[in-house]
């Protein structure tokens, strides 16, 4: 009976394995599916604790995407007038709008809806965090330079879609903290010159605070920007996978291969315990870290501002640039041109991230570098683009700092005025001494690198020669190491050509290639270029000589041997060593 069965069973079951396979090769001999697919998840990626940084940003925003779809459950994107009976006492009675209502509601009421409200917030922080230290590293190791060039600039814009999907998630509450940073947002909109107001009255459906603001935010967050940002990640991913991933100079590694780990199994198990690692460090940071707790600060009165209210820490640029800001205004036929406001709240910030975004192709062309590259450069070895990211970082931390200049006097007891000079000097001086000094600093590693290449490592033991002197036994540096070091490329100042043909005619662009020239000069001033292979069998020859007959005194190696001078440089000891 039971073979019956089993003789009867084998059929059915062969015949259904059968006619699934019939529909996955139809599929496939049309779409191309499993020759596609086998393909990518054999895909090599390298394996570095920096590359996580992007990763990190990326299950932010998962974890973003699925708090958020847990609040608009409850949140209620209105500003029509009710009055609180919630569980929060303090403010039980008091008129608000529903949209700060459904948010005590969230946060006292739904069952979990602080710990997701709260998660939701920082992961917000950690998503721009993530984005920003993420771009320092593809700006520090060169992974901008061709073919990565529009990689990049999708960053940047990533970068401010987040910013902006931010400001609309912290305006959504309608509280008394929010609703000052609108009011701020609406005299950015009021200082554009001639259009100002229109824009204003567009954007809040009447005068500012309107009745129409929150429910347009809300589209804006849950829709119009998460669509933009999905579909850049995933051009941002695309473009990552066609272009293969860079990777550190190493031994086996070169600018036509990947060495690393299989996407499958290998990396895909890596990056999902990944996320649950981000997620769970979200949670607990929701679960133990205040973040916005907007019962404090009551529902937004337009006659009303919070003392000491700051933003978010990502729009502090814009913050201290309305601070420091001189009070220049200009009234030109009936309209008041409000530069104090427009300049540090529009055109400043626009500025700085158009010179970032526009790094790339400034560099290539200074250096005239076209060229593929898929080795990353360490940081020492591009000393003008390190320096210039010292500066930058100097110029936000900065103005970081001159948005909380009320702060600032009130903790440290310092005069609020004095605090505002000092900013608006040292937004134009510090930044330049800061990009000198970490320009020598990245020179001064280099030198340090070429004496490694030249002379070896000190080994801790000191030698004495014939004539009384004393030096440092040096040992040559590993050949991996030595690799590393020497990974880099050799720069090239650009020369100008001549600026007048043989008739003495100015050639064209004569100008624009002088400067170029100029500005290639000063770019690679001072620079180090590694040591040629005659160069470093010299040194090595020279060491041997130095050493030849020298004697160790009573010490220790670097490896912790001790040495009491009575062994010669030819001792088995040393030679070991």
């Amino acid at each position: 009976m039971s073979n019956a069965k089993t003789n009867g069973t084998k059929p059915a079951t062969a015949e259904k394995s059968s006619k699934a396979a019939g529909a996955a090769t139809w599929a496939d001999d049309r779409l191309g599916i499993a020759t596609m697919a086998k393909k990518q998840i054999r895909k090599v990626f390298p394996d570095h604790w920096s590359f996580m940084l992007g990763e990190i940003a990326l299950w932010s925003f998962v974890t973003l995407l699925i708090t958020g779809v847990f609040l608009t459950f409850w949140f209620k994107p209105s500003m029509t007038d009710v009055v609180y009976n919630g569980s929060y006492s303090q403010l039980r009675g008091l008129p608000m709008s529903e949209a700060y209502a459904s948010t005590l509601n969230i946060s006292f009421d739904v069952r979990g809806g602080l710990l997701l409200r709260q998660m939701h917030h920082w992961a917000a922080m950690l998503f721009i965090a993530a984005m920003l230290v993420h771009m320092m590293r593809v700006f520090l190791t060169g992974a901008f330079r061709k073919p990565r060039e529009l990689n990049w600039l999708i960053g940047g814009v990533l970068l401010l879609l987040g910013i902006v999907e931010g400001f609309a998630g912290y305006s959504l509450p309608d509280d008394l903290l929010s609703g000052t940073g609108l009011r701020i947002a609406d005299g950015l909109v009021k200082a554009t010159p001639v259009l100002g107001s229109y824009m204003s009255f567009f954007m809040f459906g009447g005068e500012f605070p309107g009745d129409s603001i929150v429910s347009r935010l809300y589209t804006v967050h849950i829709l119009l920007v998460p669509g933009l940002l999905l579909a850049l990640i995933g051009a941002h991913m695309l473009l990552l996978v066609y272009h293969k991933h860079t990777q550190w100079p190493g031994p086996g590694r070169t600018e036509q291969n990947v060495v690393g780990y299989p996407m499958m199994p290998v990396y895909a198990a890596k990056a999902g315990g990944f996320f649950f690692i981000v997620f769970g460090t979200v949670a607990l940071m929701g679960g133990l870290m205040t973040i916005n707790p907007v019962w404090r600060f009551g529902p937004y009165n337009p006659a009303e501002v919070t003392a000491g209210s700051q933003p978010d820490w990502y729009m502090g640029i814009a913050e201290g640039l309305l601070r420091i800001m001189p009070g220049w205004e200009t009234h030109l036929w009936g309209f008041t041109l409000s530069w104090n406001i427009f300049i540090p709240g529009q055109i400043a910030p626009i500025a700085l991230l158009s010179l970032v975004l526009g790094y790339p192709f400034i560099e290539q062309w200074i250096t005239g570098d076209k060229r593929e590259h898929h080795l990353l450069q360490r940081p020492r070895d591009a000393p003008t683009r390190t320096a210039f990211l010292a500066a930058m970082i100097t110029v936000y931390g900065l103005l970081w700092a001159a948005g909380g200049n009320d702060i600032l006097a009130h903790v440290f007891h310092l005069n609020l005025n004095k605090i505002t000079y000092f900013m608006r000097g040292g937004i134009f001086i510090i930044p330049p001494l800061v990009f000198l000094l970490a320009k020598r600093w990245a020179i001064s590693l280099q030198r340090s690198d070429n004496d490694r290449l030249l002379h070896g490592y000190e080994t801790g033991v000191i030698m004495r020669d014939a004539q009384g002197g004393y030096t440092e036994r040096h040992l040559p540096i590993s050949e991996a190491e030595a690799y590393t070091l020497t990974a880099r490329e050799r720069d090239h100042i650009y020369v100008a050509s001549s600026t007048v043909d043989a008739n003495g005619v100015a050639a064209p662009a004569a100008r624009m290639d002088t400067l170029r020239a100029k500005l290639s000069h000063l770019w690679f001033k001072d620079y180090l270029q590694k040591p040629t292979v005659e160069e470093l069998e010299e040194g090595h020859h020279h060491a041997e000589i130095e050493h030849e007959h020298d004697v160790p005194l009573e010490g220790h190696a670097a490896d912790g041997h001790q040495f009491d001078g009575r062994h010669d440089i030819a001792g088995e000891e040393l030679r070991q060593h």
